[in-house]
């Protein structure tokens, strides 16, 4: 099973048809990974926690982390099973990779960083899925590790997905419609030439080796997941831009496929 990097953007994806990443991400199953998963592990920029965390439930909760958007996103929801089982996977993986303190958390349901877009990839929510959080305060290789430790899940048929944003600084939007902001720009262009070229290394140091990463991400929560799913997959794995587009001129929904090979499925 490939790994996957995915930039959700706003809330509203779920529902706003003029969003080119919603008909993206509506055409997963054809135009993407046609094998389905027995199970998905989906780490969000939205759980931000001291210590890896994993939601241990039987069936999720659709947890509404927003406010003052439309009636219609709170109607909305996800029950996707939970899994147990394939939580407990994750913690032991992590606890014997040297992860210290990984805790469950047996209420926690899914946040909008994962409900979204997996509502739109498998509308019919009934893959089982487990949330892991990240952890702000350390840094790329720290969740790039935890990808790596989570690895062999891929050879049991689990989705390892991370969702973020390529570019998240929400206090310096552009304009729907305007030209994309250069430091935007600038980011996001070396983050696609420094995956595709295998730069890993560069990319768990994006934020002294990157141009404007402070301001592409004034904080690291919305760009880790990438780390996770990039560390998930092989060493040498190759990565390969399945999607581009752009918001609001900052807000970019670049997102990746990590493989040992560049074939589409």
């Amino acid at each position: 099973m490939d790994t996957f990097f995915v930039s959700h953007g706003a809330p509203t994806l779920a529902i706003d048809e003029s969003v080119p990443a919603r008909h993206f991400l509506k055409s997963w199953q054809e135009k993407i990974l046609a094998t389905r998963p027995r199970g998905i592990v989906v780490v969000s920029g939205h759980w931000d926690t001291a210590e890896p965390t994993v939601n241990v439930v039987h069936r999720n909760d659709t947890i509404y982390d927003f406010y003052g958007f439309p009636k219609p996103m709170y109607q909305l929801k996800y029950p996707a099973p939970g899994s147990p089982e394939l939580a407990k996977k994750v913690k032991d993986l992590l606890t014997n990779a040297g992860f210290k303190g990984v805790k469950e958390d047996k209420r926690r349901g899914l946040d909008h960083g994962a409900w979204v877009p997996l509502m739109l990839m498998y509308p019919e929510a009934d893959i089982p899925v487990v949330q892991l959080s990240v952890q702000s305060e350390r840094d790329g290789t720290h969740h790039y590790n935890m990808g790596r430790a989570l690895a062999p899940l891929r050879h049991q048929g689990v989705l390892i997905l991370g969702s973020g944003s390529a570019t998240h600084n929400l206090r310096a939007i552009g304009r729907d419609g305007g030209p994309i902001l250069p430091w935007a720009l600038a980011f996001d262009t070396w983050v696609k030439e420094a995956l595709i070229g295998g730069r890993h290394e560069d990319v768990n140091h994006y934020d002294v080796k990157a141009p404007s990463a402070k301001m592409a991400h004034p904080w690291p929560d919305h760009f880790y997941p990438l780390h996770v799913a990039l560390g998930a997959a092989e060493e040498k794995a190759k990565a390969e831009a399945i999607h581009e587009s752009w918001q609001l001129g900052s807000l970019s929904y670049a997102s990746y496929r990590f493989s040992t090979t560049t074939t589409a499925q």
